[in-house]
């Protein structure tokens, strides 16, 4: 059982990614689900759907496919966890900067739904610093 979802989930699709792995299958969760939407929006993944698991399809998950640049190498170049269970850290609507000089993303939990820092910034929000991703 893994007791961080979020951190298991980001680690996958970037040890995924430093492999050339092109599909990651996931256990699912709406959380989850929703921050692999948002990583879509953003050029990372380029599908994303749910999908049955099991002979009598009992158990949901999480089907996403990376997406690749067109020399062969992935998007998704690096990820950091920063908020992890033991240690939430928040940001308030005008600490979300940028990441990697703007190529990156920082995602948070907000209390509209999951964001990126851009977002957040635009509707004058804070929450939850989940990771980061370049």
């Amino acid at each position: 059982m893994v007791s961080d979802r979020v951190g298991d989930f980001i680690i996958r699709l970037q040890n995924a990614a430093m492999i050339g792995t092109r599909e990651v299958v996931l256990p699912y969760s709406s959380h989850l689900s929703a921050i692999a939407k948002k990583l879509k929006e953003l050029g990372f993944l380029s599908e994303v759907k749910v999908g049955t698991k099991g002979e009598s399809g009992e158990k949901k998950v999480l089907e996403v496919t990376l997406a690749y640049d067109e020399r062969g190498s992935a998007k998704l170049r690096g990820v950091k966890r920063v908020s992890k269970p033991g240690r939430r850290l928040y940001v308030g609507r005008t600490e979300a900067h940028t990441v990697a000089g703007g190529t990156g993303a920082r995602i948070l939990t907000t209390s509209k739904g999951i964001m990126t820092d851009a977002e957040a910034r635009k509707n004058r929000l804070g929450g939850e610093n989940l990771f980061e991703v370049w």
